[in-house]
Formats: structure tokens, C-alpha cells, sequence
């Protein structure tokens, strides 16, 4: 069965929760979504804004709070949130990646510190206590005073399971990131040998129908050709370039004709990152004004597809459209605008409208960009 890219758009939409607001709750979301994209502190409550009918922040940072939900380097080695169960899972089958990413970033900076005495050094300093990046950092220097300090910090976050605790990951909240070992936040052992299909399996529940590359670019992993063609009862389709497309056997495909409403997406949201040929989502044109460099933008979307980008500062919304809209489309984005800053507390804010174009690059608040 052959699947134009508008039933692509429209079954991605629905599994997004970005046809309708959905009655679940925060927890449930997460749940469904795998792990919620959190490079950005506040991009992970507005995605859920988007997407959840009733959400309040003080609903994600209970849950933070709580413990139910972690902070910490998961998919593709960048920070995610995760129910505290699924990470277990989850983090193991990335340590791959992370010990990868490493060895490219500061492999050269760490010659002579033997990897597997940095993990227990930093399992020894973080027992029974909570320490920030540059404290844990000055304790491994005692033992490797000649070391890169950076690459030090950053080498015993890739090699060993740590979390991020509160006040990280709270609305607003910026400053020095604490270091917590997982086991000990979640008060549970990591699974030994968690099996990559099962994360192959809740990719396609909440991104499928999708290629072998998808699930790849996804989740940093590679050479999964072979086990996902292994995987029984998966069910195989084609897009319209000849791709061989997988999904769940009882996954329901969205009918192409189902309307879709605008939503605004913030920085390096799960959509947009989800694949490797996003062409479902936007153009290649486009892409390269969203996707620029290791930054993804907040867009917004207008009839299912990217539409053009928008950044919320000091009060102020711009909203930059890739193509002149019509005036009822201008005003479904005003309303929901409105309500996105009444979400982050601009309750005063102003919109301010761009033509293609005009908006300089910034990065996310905080960020070295920005």
C-alpha cells in the first residue's frame, strides 16, 4: 500500500496529539511520546500545552518534583524528559550513543584518563549527594589535574547514569545543573539488557508510519535495518518516493481529508526532530530555516505543515510566516498566540508580524546563540 505524504502528515498529526487537544494527563503524554525533547527548559511545557487539553506548569513540576518524571541525556545524547520507568530502559539502550558522542567531543581532550576509573570515580563523588557540573568537575581534577576540566565534566555525565533534579527543568529556571546518580533518584536499578525493539515499537506508536532511517535519525542509534525487518507482525508500507515504511499492525492511518488546526511547536519539538525525511512536515526549503545547525526552531503550524517560525521574548511574540496568509488564518494563529503567552505569563504581551525573511537567527533563551 502506497501512502501519500498527506496521510503521512495527517496519521503523524493524530498520534502527536496535534489534531486535537487530548484529555490525558501530563504523565500520560510523556508516556506517549516516548521521551519529550528538553534541550530548552520551557519548550517541554509548552509541547505539552499544545498538546494536552487541560495542562498547568505546576502539573509537570510536580511531577518533577515527584520524581515520576527525570531529566537527563536519552535520545540522540540530549536531554529529554522520561517517566522515571521508562528511563531505566530507555538510558541504557542510549549509552551507546553517548559514549560515541564523547569519544567525538572530547576524546582527544581525556588521552590518559582511563574511562572505566572516571565512571567509578564519579559513581564514589555523587553517592548519597547532589553535585553540580563544575563541583564534580574539581573533584575528578584531584585525580587528573591535567586533564581538559570541561572535558571531564561532560566525560562523567556521557559515562555514567545521571539525572538532572529540581530546580532543573523547572518553568524558568536556569543556572548550575545539578548531578544526581539515576539509581539513586529513581530508588531503582537501571535494566541490564533493556531490547532495542521495544524502543522501535514505541517510536512507530507515536511516530509511525515510518522508515528504518526515521527510527534512526529518532533516536541516535544505528544499524537497525535488520531489527526491525526481524521484528513479527510489523506492517510495511511505501511513500510515494518507493520508501519502505513501517508501523504497528493494528495502528489506525488518519484520513487526508481531516482538518487540522494551527498549533505552535517550541524549540527542538519531538515532530519536527522525529525523522529523517521531514518532508511531511515542511518543505526542504524550510527546513534549512528551522533546522540550522544543531538548533531547531519554534514553528508553527497552518493546515497541518510548518507554516513559519515564532520566538516569545520579553513579552513580545513574533510570528514570521514562510508565505502570506490569509486573514482568517492570521486570526486562528492571534488567538492561539494569545493564549500561548497567557500560558508563559505575558498575559501584557504584544504580537509583532514579520515578513519571510526579516527575523535574524537567535538561538533559545539562555543559550550561546541567543
Amino acid at each position: 500500500m502506497i501512502l501519500n505524504r498527506r496521510v503521512l502528515n495527517r496519521t503523524t498529526l493524530d498520534r502527536q496529539l496535534l489534531l486535537r487537544r487530548a484529555a490525558l494527563s501530563p504523565a500520560e503524554a510523556i508516556e506517549r511520546l516516548v521521551a519529550v525533547q528538553a534541550q530548552e527548559i520551557d519548550a517541554p511545557y509548552l509541547g505539552l500545552w499544545t498538546r494536552l487539553a487541560a495542562f498547568t506548569q505546576d502539573d509537570l513540576s510536580s511531577l518533577l518534583y515527584g520524581r515520576q518524571v527525570v531529566r537527563g541525556s536519552l535520545l540522540r545524547g540530549t536531554q529529554h524528559l522520561a517517566l522515571a520507568g521508562d528511563y531505566t530502559w530507555i538510558r541504557p539502550l542510549t549509552q551507546v550513543i553517548l559514549t560515541r558522542a564523547r569519544q567525538a567531543s572530547f576524546g582527544r581532550a581525556t588521552q590518559g584518563v582511563d574511562l572505566d576509573e572516571l565512571a567509578q570515580l564519579t559513581r564514589e563523588h555523587l553517592a548519597g549527594r547532589t553535585l553540580t557540573r563544575p563541583q564534580l568537575r574539581d573533584l575528578l581534577l584531584r585525580r587528573w589535574p591535567e586533564a581538559d576540566p570541561p572535558a571531564l565534566g561532560w566525560s562523567a555525565q556521557a559515562m555514567v547514569p545521571i539525572v538532572h533534579t529540581p530546580p532543573n527543568g523547572i518553568w524558568g529556571r536556569r543556572g548550575a545543573t545539578p548531578f544526581r546518580l539515576a539509581e539513586e533518584w529513581l530508588g531503582r536499578p537501571l535494566e541490564t539488557a533493556p531490547p532495542v525493539e521495544r524502543l522501535v515499537a514505541r517510536y512507530l506508536a507515536a511516530y509511525g508510519p515510518a522508515s528504518v532511517r526515521d527510527v534512526q535519525r529518532w533516536s541516535g542509534l544505528t544499524r537497525l535495518q535488520e531489527v526491525v525487518e526481524a521484528m513479527p507482525s510489523l506492517r510495511t508500507y511505501q511513500d510515494t518516493d518507493g520508501r519502505v515504511l513501517y508501523d504497528l499492525p493494528d495502528a489506525p492511518l488518519a484520513a487526508e481529508d481531516v482538518p487540522a488546526p494551527v498549533r505552535f511547536l517550541p524549540w527542538f519539538d519531538n515532530l519536527i526532530v522525529a525523522f529523517d525525511d521531514r518532508r511531511r512536515m515542511m518543505t526542504a526549503g524550510q527546513q534549512k530555516a528551522v533546522c540550522v545547525g544543531a538548533v531547531v526552531h519554534p514553528t508553527f503550524l497552518v493546515g497541518g505543515t510548518v507554516g513559519g517560525m515564532w520566538d516569545l521574548r520579553n513579552g513580545v511574540l513574533t510570528i514570521e510566516p514562510f508565505h502570506p496568509l490569509p486573514d482568517d488564518v492570521r486570526g486562528e494563529l492571534a488567538g492561539e498566540a494569545a493564549r500561548l503567552m497567557a500560558f508563559a505569563g505575558a498575559v501584557q504581551g504584544s504580537i509583532t508580524w514579520l515578513p519571510p525573511g526579516d527575523r535574524k537567527p537567535v538561538g533559545p533563551p539562555g543559550s550561546a546563540m541567543a
